[in-house]
């Protein structure tokens, strides 16, 4: 019969348990080995075992293993797992990161617009702010290129009930799209924009899975000579849906266009123009 053997090992020196906390989107941690803080962005299952990546305040990821304390939470030492997918709940945020609003109908819409220059611009719009937009019954349409503009808001006539918002791509002192918005921006017209060429810009390249968007030379056409230089297919609709189909949320685009797409929000959505009934 074996005789009980008590442990010896000192109070200080066992490891105390730390707790299971599951890494469920937007969790701030810091892995402890190299000091990254983020918010949780995803978890996946690897053969080398589940990991979860993390986005800093700069818009950077980093992947790292789910290994047992291997995290700080709020300064304790954490195991970050796995978020049961037995019992999905319904997110707390829009992907614009405005608090989502359960069961929310959509509101008649207001007689204001906001006009964005093309396609992709409006379907990035409705992937991001989608949500926002229905609730305030703000409704975007695209303008096929704003060479236009004048007369297009002429026609609209916008007033204090109808305010018209309008987003730019390559707004920048000097240029063609600056000239146009100058034209038409009033008290009841509002033209912002982003410094980009195209709106495929305004996302991220690291959500897109590059080290940068290419610098296409003039003259030559954007789009065509970004997928050359990315060595993708010279289809640029394909293209496209390839780039959208990596923006899940605000974090996945540039602060430029977001702060753009806030202020048109606010514009059109300003006390006056309510929404008509």
């Amino acid at each position: 019969m074996r005789s009980y053997q008590p442990d010896l090992t000192p109070p200080w020196k066992k490891s105390a348990p730390v707790p299971e906390v599951p890494a469920e989107p937007d969790l701030v941690v810091e892995e402890v080995s190299t000091g990254f803080c983020g918010a949780v962005i995803r978890c996946e299952k690897t053969a080398q075992g589940p990991t979860v990546t993390l986005e800093d305040r700069f818009g950077k990821h980093r992947v790292f293993p789910m290994e047992p304390r291997g995290f700080l939470l709020e300064g304790r030492v954490v195991t970050l797992v796995r978020p049961s997918a037995a019992a999905p709940t319904r997110p707390a945020r829009t992907a614009s990161g405005s608090v989502a609003v359960p069961g929310a109908r959509a509101r008649v819409a207001r007689a204001g617009r906001i006009y964005v220059e093309g396609r992709h611009d409006a379907e990035l719009v409705e992937r991001v702010w989608g949500d926002d937009l229905r609730i305030e019954g703000v409704v975007v349409e695209y303008l096929e290129g704003i060479d236009d503009l004048p007369a297009i808001v002429r026609a609209f006539s916008p007033g204090p009930d109808a305010r018209l918002g309008v987003l730019v791509d390559h707004l920048v002192p000097g240029s063609k799209e600056s000239r146009i918005a100058e034209q038409v921006s009033d008290g009841y017209v509002l033209v912002v924009g982003h410094p980009y060429i195209d709106v495929w810009e305004a996302v991220k390249p690291s959500s897109v899975g590059i080290p940068a968007w290419p610098v296409i030379p003039r003259g030559q056409d954007w789009k065509t000579g970004v997928c050359r230089a990315l060595a993708w297919p010279e289809n640029t609709g394909a293209a496209w849906q390839r780039i959208l189909s990596t923006v899940h949320s605000y974090r996945d685009l540039e602060p430029s266009l977001l702060g753009s797409m806030e202020h048109l929000i606010d514009f059109v959505t300003a006390p006056g123009s309510s929404p008509s009934d």
